[in-house]
């Protein structure tokens, strides 16, 4: 792999940042199908968007991103007890699995799902500039940050979603966790390391995007050469560090705010971190449109966002206790939702990337199979 073409490949994303703005901006003027007029933010509070749910029939199915099986099950209970006679399963899937999926259920006409929210943010893009979505803007969307959204209530950001340095202190405490990334290459962390096969998952792979940008291909050699624990999905990485089975990782979530138990998710002093703003939508083929809307309310409203835990999509919730808003910190949430939108770069470096680490072996963490994996 040399030099030259390693280059090439990240001078590609200095290129793309104003066709990927261009591009944004022929979206806006897409809609969601011709003639259709932009709604204005709902209206209806919790109750009625309950009400008229239950009238719909009470039934809601969502595809949900994630790599554990049944990952959304703690969602879902909360979901149906906060509003009685309400029946959800959210499908938790691997995201570059579930946006084929919905392509094809699209293509056949037999749409299983009401909502998806998964981080793969280029297929909604198309799916939006196919007239797949349905405009609708939730409860509280006057406060959800302009950046995060899409101004026709098409695309709506759920969460706030953060991959730092994640330490079991158990066995390294939180003051000799690794302060930069370039840290984990130091020797004392030979074999205590775990990380998600960045080719294998978007995120992942933007991370590793970043760290050759700033330290070349070497890293990766280097990193390589640690006896890494290789995982397919991030999750599972989290349960592996959790264990104690390897101390620790970069290619996961943790608490931003310490909680009970081993783990602790450490900020870098200067280099910057993964966050995005994780995308959901209502189709417009969707069998449960009410159940739907009221879904997005309830994960939009402060009951949800305003926490104090993580950051949040809202402008108006508190930052995580201890901690500033996250513009204050080294990272963009931006950014990565552009990295995704340039799939011929991302698919090469993809593929440049397991020229180093190998490829990756396991089964899909999920055991979601099938293009219509759940009862009709």
């Amino acid at each position: 792999m040399s030099t030259m073409v390693s280059r090439r490949v990240l001078a590609k994303w200095a290129l793309a940042a104003p066709i990927a703005a261009a591009a944004r901006e022929s979206f806006a003027q897409v809609g969601t199908a011709a003639g259709d007029a932009v709604p204005g933010p709902e209206s209806r509070d919790l109750s009625e968007l309950h009400r008229a749910a239950l009238a719909e029939g009470g039934q809601l199915v969502v595809y949900a991103g994630g790599d554990l099986p049944n990952g959304s099950a703690g969602t879902e209970a909360a979901f149906m007890k906060r509003f009685p006679g309400m029946k959800i399963r959210i499908l938790v899937d691997r995201s570059k699995y579930q946006g084929v999926r919905i392509d094809n259920q699209l293509a056949l006409d037999r749409l299983q799902c009401d909502v998806a929210h998964i981080l793969a943010a280029h297929y909604f893009d198309r799916w939006r500039a196919g007239g797949d979505l349905l405009a609708y803007k939730p409860l509280g969307w006057e406060q959800v940050y302009p950046d995060y959204r899409e101004p026709d209530g098409t695309i709506v950001p759920v969460a706030i979603y953060a991959f730092s340095t994640l330490v079991n202190t158990t066995r390294i405490s939180e003051a000799e966790a690794p302060g930069e990334m370039s840290d984990f290459l130091d020797p004392r962390f030979k074999g205590q390391i775990a990380l998600t096969y960045p080719q294998d998952d978007d995120s992942v792979l933007f991370q590793f995007h970043r760290l050759v940008s700033q330290y070349g291909w070497d890293f990766v050699v280097k990193l390589n050469q640690q006896d890494v624990a290789w995982n397919r999905g991030s999750g599972v990485t989290r349960e592996i560090v959790a264990k104690g089975q390897r101390a620790l990782s970069f290619t996961t979530s943790g608490p931003l705010v310490a909680a009970p138990g081993p783990l602790r998710l450490v900020l870098p002093r200067s280099d910057s971190f993964l966050s995005w703003a994780h995308p959901g939508a209502i189709f417009r083929k969707a069998r449960h449109p009410e159940a739907a809307k009221l879904y997005m309310s309830w994960l939009l409203s402060p009951e949800l966002q305003g926490t104090g835990r993580q950051w949040s999509v809202r402008r108006d919730m508190p930052t995580p206790t201890g901690l500033g808003p996250l513009a204050a910190y080294n990272t963009s949430p931006t950014q990565f939702r552009e990295f995704l939108r340039d799939r011929a770069a991302a698919e090469t470096f993809r593929d440049q990337l397991e020229q180093y680490i190998g490829p990756m072996t396991g089964p899909n963490p999920t055991n979601v199979a099938g293009v219509f994996p759940e009862p009709a």
